[in-house]
């Protein structure tokens, strides 16, 4: 990203909504604003294979593995304003395992781009779908919309469910029941 292109076109848009761009406060607000985008989109410049960095094991376990209440931020790709959340994330291994921190990484990647929570939330269950070919996959990310909060329809307490069920937990309802059962209890610590 060229951070100096950012913060040029960061400066003709705050002359444009009327803001004096030489006032104390908005000296440096183009730079900072660029290099906050750099931050915010830096998922265009991972790559999976270097998130993941080889922490696939072979392993015997064939019960549901959850990594619930990852946190995430994103910005929508229509307005690009925040929305941000909780991801839920199961998988029924069939013979390989990932290093549970890599789960998070993962959402983390797909997150940092602009985004609908609905693409995010395939990209991850697709993304383990291909590393692990599991029995299943299912993610389900909840979110709060900046878009929907602060302009248009103005709803603040409105929250955004969307899933994404890949193998048994598609296509067995009990399954998919038992993922949903575990998300919903509140944690232990």
């Amino acid at each position: 990203m060229n951070i100096d292109e950012v913060a040029k076109n960061v400066k003709v848009i705050l002359d444009e909504i009327g803001e004096d761009t030489n006032r104390h406060g908005l000296e440096k607000t183009p730079e900072r604003v660029a290099k906050a985008y750099e931050f915010l989109t830096q998922g265009y410049t991972k790559d999976i294979n270097e998130v993941i960095n080889g922490a696939i094991f072979n392993e015997k376990y064939d019960e549901m593995v959850i990594v619930k209440d990852i946190d995430f931020y994103s910005l929508c790709e229509h307005h690009m304003l925040p929305f941000y959340g909780k991801v839920h994330v199961a998988y029924i291994p069939n013979g390989k395992i990932v290093g549970l921190s890599k789960i998070p990484r993962i959402v983390e990647v797909f997150a940092r781009r602009l985004q609908v929570q609905e693409r995010m939330t395939n990209e991850i269950a697709d993304t383990l779908q291909e590393y692990l070919s599991p029995r299943g996959v299912a993610v389900v990310a909840e979110g709060y919309h900046m878009c929907m909060m602060m302009r248009g329809v103005e709803k603040q307490n409105s929250l955004t469910s969307t899933s994404a069920m890949r193998g048994i937990f598609k296509n067995d309802a009990r399954t998919r029941a038992e993922f949903l059962n575990l998300i919903s209890k509140h944690r232990l610590c």
